[in-house]
């Protein structure tokens, strides 16, 4: 089958945190047989700052962030069978969805696929007219790359046909552990882009313990944080590319995950870095939130914090040899368990069976 994806950007994690699960699932899907077609638009200076170049496994279509130029790949979603747009494409999202949508063929499967569903559930809350909430019912699925029950009931309650979450997952082939680095030594390190709904958060957890603990040193990685006043016992190094993290993530003593305010609360939501980091055997202290379990097991496989009084008393007590045995363990349970393996053999039954149910229709 021919999969016409649109998103944010498949070849740059610049202000994309999605780029990662984009190429985990998307890969899988070509391996599983699937041709894939990913249109991202030129914006936000993600050219400038790839991470990859376009990978033999989709063919990348970057096109100008213009509106001849969307209307140009919008009108291609007619020669897929599956079309699929992604949350958060950053510009011309309304445009994007409402032309897919339209130009796909009758037979087609049509999915909305979000990245950020608590923030995109709070704007069809506030908004009774959204685009996206009049399209639901023409749309054969939801797909989330978290949420869990919470997300599932709000977006069927909006009239979606079917929405299913197919998390954040770990590619062995990209992460995993290699050798420290200097760069990147330091008693607790957290890689995240500064944004509205993370900035407190970042402050109690990692702000907070760094303070209490002058004598650590804290590192902190991602784009917005030059003008944030912070400890002195803080270094900022700016965005890391993906290059750069497994590094990133087996040189500290621990890797602290924070969860945005609004995946927080709905819980279910575990980000791209928890899978890094254990794919990479690191030591994760993340945020408490609702479903991890599901994941990883508080105080074998992953160490949980109430507050930023919780991380400090983790780093602390913390030693090496601890730290090695809590990481190979979510490292044993997340290959075991949440590859993007078992994600993409998930997405290919889910395209199979309403192809096939389609089929039946027809012949009907």
């Amino acid at each position: 089958m021919k999969i016409a994806f649109y998103g944010s950007s498949l070849l740059s994690s610049y202000w994309n945190g999605a780029a990662t699960y984009y190429r985990g699932m998307l890969c899988e899907l070509a391996r599983r047989g699937y041709s894939i077609t990913f249109y991202e638009p030129d914006a936000f200076d993600r050219q400038k700052h790839r991470d990859i170049e376009p990978p033999e496994w989709a063919e990348v279509k970057v096109y100008p962030a213009t509106e001849e130029a969307m209307r140009a790949v919008v009108a291609e979603a007619a020669k897929a069978d599956v079309v699929v747009k992604a949350s958060g494409v950053g510009v011309f999202d309304n445009e994007l969805l409402e032309g897919v949508v339209a130009a796909s063929r009758p037979d087609a499967i049509r999915i909305f696929w979000d990245v950020d569903a608590p923030a995109t559930l709070a704007e069809l809350r506030e908004g009774p007219d959204h685009l996206l909430r009049r399209t639901l019912p023409a749309l054969d699925f939801v797909l989330t790359y978290g949420g869990g029950p919470p997300v599932i009931e709000a977006y069927e309650g909006f009239g979606a046909r079917r929405c299913i979450p197919i998390y954040n997952a770990l590619d062995p082939s990209t992460h995993h552990p290699v050798p420290t680095d200097e760069r990147f030594k330091a008693d607790l390190s957290f890689l995240g882009n500064r944004l509205p709904d993370r900035e407190a958060r970042v402050e109690q957890f990692f702000l907070e313990p760094a303070a209490r603990l002058p004598g650590r040193r804290f590192l902190i990685g991602g784009n917005g944080w030059e003008t944030k006043g912070m400890p002195s016992n803080v270094s900022h190094i700016g965005h890391v590319y993906t290059r750069d993290h497994n590094a990133f993530n087996t040189s500290p003593l621990a890797v602290l995950n924070i969860a945005r305010d609004s995946m927080a609360t709905t819980g279910y939501s575990p980000a791209t870095r928890v899978f890094e980091a254990a794919g990479a055997g690191a030591c994760l202290i993340t945020d408490a939130w609702v479903g991890l379990e599901l994941f990883l097991k508080e105080g074998e496989e992953v160490l949980v914090a109430r507050d930023g009084k919780d991380v400090a008393a983790h780093v602390e007590a913390l030693t090496p040899e601890r730290a090695k045995a809590i990481g190979d363990a979510a490292r044993r349970r997340i290959i075991a368990e949440h590859t993007y393996a078992r994600r993409g053999a998930e997405v290919d039954t889910i395209l199979r069976e309403a192809a096939s149910q389609r089929r039946e229709r027809s012949v009907a």
